[in-house]
């Protein structure tokens, strides 16, 4: 073997590699970009995650039939139908008046109501009390993430299972996501996310907060967790907010 040319090619390759690999990992991002909108087309509109991922049905696992449900970020109503299928009653809510309007011509259930407004600073005393409050893919949307569990543990009307489920995108999920991060690439799964998470991080936020996590699970890149909230924490939200 030839040592000299293998070191020869071995130098090439790096330099190549050096002046490649930024527009190879944007070329993946593109088409991981595209490959979902192709995939929601080809599925009539509702992207084929629904399914695949069957997110939906942990929710489903982890709420009681007795239980009063607030659907944090609500969108379409999509999760909301299917939490009504099994608890009491579900309350959607979401900022956006568009997809209230939408979820409310979807919906095919009494035990459903629509909310549009700021979880944060809705009056929630005037409705029935929350056993349990979902935030599936919605906290990473958040800025000041903290200050908003607080204010939202603090406006809801707690009921007896004083539980909250999440679901959030993890930035571990893949070795060339990191590496997009340390290229100085947009490493998202959205563009909108503020925050991708490990689970110690999800942790430090959640104890921040004055949340507790009962137990999690990872699942496709995306840590779901089952928290509680207990009546001393909810004090101390509600004077760490005053």
């Amino acid at each position: 073997m030839n040592i000299k040319r293998v070191i020869k090619h071995t130098a090439i390759g790096r330099v190549f590699a050096r002046l490649f690999i930024k527009p190879a990992l944007w070329m993946h991002s593109v088409s991981y970009y595209i490959a979902d909108v192709l995939a929601i087309i080809k599925e009539g509109g509702i992207h084929p995650k629904h399914r695949i991922l069957e997110y939906k049905e942990w929710f489903l696992d982890n709420i009681e039939p007795e239980w009063t449900v607030l659907d944090v970020g609500c969108n379409t109503g999509l999760m909301t139908r299917m939490l009504a299928s099994k608890a009491k009653f579900v309350y959607g809510l979401d900022v956006s008046p568009d997809l209230i309007e939408e979820a409310k011509s979807n919906s095919d259930g009494s035990n459903i109501e629509y909310i549009c407004a700021d979880a944060t600073k809705y009056d929630f005393s005037k409705y029935q009390s929350i056993d349990c409050v979902v935030l599936s893919n919605v906290v990473e949307h958040i800025d000041k993430r903290v200050d908003f569990l607080k204010s939202l543990i603090d406006c809801v009307n707690w009921g007896e299972g004083r539980r909250m489920l999440f679901r959030v995108p993890m930035i571990d999920r893949d070795w060339i996501v990191l590496y997009k991060k340390e290229e100085g690439l947009d490493y998202r799964s959205d563009k909108t996310h503020y925050i991708e998470y490990t689970y110690d991080s999800f942790a430090e936020e959640m104890k921040k907060t004055g949340i507790k996590i009962l137990h999690h699970h990872v699942k496709f890149g995306e840590l779901y967790a089952v928290c509680e909230i207990v009546p001393g924490d909810i004090e101390r939200a509600r004077e760490e907010k005053a």
